[in-house]
């Protein structure tokens, strides 16, 4: 997957950290382990670190090592934090030795993972580093976003100056999201991303938990209310690994889960 190819903001890491500047991704993950993980949890792994800002301000507490598939975000946060551990790999196939407190994977990164095969793939590779105890946070897309009317938003970051505009596509067939999204730039250019994503309906993500071993804990849309309704297209989803066996799909069945994620389509 070239994802840089369609996102201007991963072609330039700088103007990814300038988008992205107010999150508060960091400061969810850590409620969250507070609240779930184990009292001794010391070590998180994060697979999809992006520059690894996040990751940067759970390392202050957590020993941390973090994942991304795209060489250009790794670089640029190698130096903006040479202490941090990080590696250049697949969410698919990576495998970073010894088992971790915490797995993170946040910003869509699971997303970008469109076939059944491919995001099951992805669970064993949370699986492999997860020993009992172990506290899984996701946020991915639960949802489509369906407006047909284009938005549009004026950008000046990271010397970048644009006028974009951004229009939403579903295909509820493959459960595919697309983004478009058009960048006029004040110097007279222009640049096009194209984000495709794939939408996991909450019982899709439970059942793929449930088969790698995890017990699915909690799933909210809104870190201020973690147990009031789903209102958005994104969402926080937390699991505990129980057992190094995984669940087989009739024991999944059998304690109500939708057989849908291990369909083809």
């Amino acid at each position: 997957m070239n994802l840089a190819a369609h996102n201007i903001a991963y072609r330039r890491p700088d103007l990814y950290d300038a988008l992205t500047r107010d999150s508060t991704a960091a400061a969810a993950c850590q409620h969250l382990i507070d609240q779930h993980g184990n009292s001794a949890s010391n070590s998180v792994l994060d697979l999809g670190c992006g520059t690894a800002r996040d990751l940067a301000q759970l390392a202050t507490t957590h020993r941390c090592v973090g994942v991304d598939l795209q060489p250009a975000l790794i670089e640029h946060a190698r130096q903006r934090y040479p202490d941090l551990d990080l590696h250049v790999g697949d969410l698919r196939t990576v495998r970073v030795h010894g088992t971790f407190d915490t797995i993170t994977c946040l910003g869509n990164t699971l997303a970008y993972l469109h076939h059944n095969d491919d995001i099951q793939a992805a669970f064993t590779t949370f699986a492999t580093h997860a020993r009992p105890g172990t506290l899984l946070i996701i946020v991915t897309q639960i949802a489509p976003t369906t407006t047909t009317t284009p938005s549009r938003s004026r950008i000046d970051a990271a010397g970048v100056h644009a006028d974009v505009t951004t229009e939403h596509h579903w295909d509820p067939r493959t459960q595919i999201a697309t983004v478009h999204r058009t960048w006029q730039l004040d110097n007279g250019t222009t640049e096009h991303d194209l984000l495709e994503r794939r939408v996991l309906f909450p019982r899709e993500l439970e059942l793929y938990a449930t088969l790698a071993g995890f017990t699915p804990l909690t799933l909210f849309t809104n870190p201020r209310h973690p147990t009031g309704p789903l209102t958005g297209s994104t969402a926080h989803f937390v699991a505990k690994h129980e057992s190094v066996q995984h669940v087989t799909p009739s024991a999944a069945r059998d304690r109500g889960m939708s057989p849908t994620a291990t369909a083809g389509y």
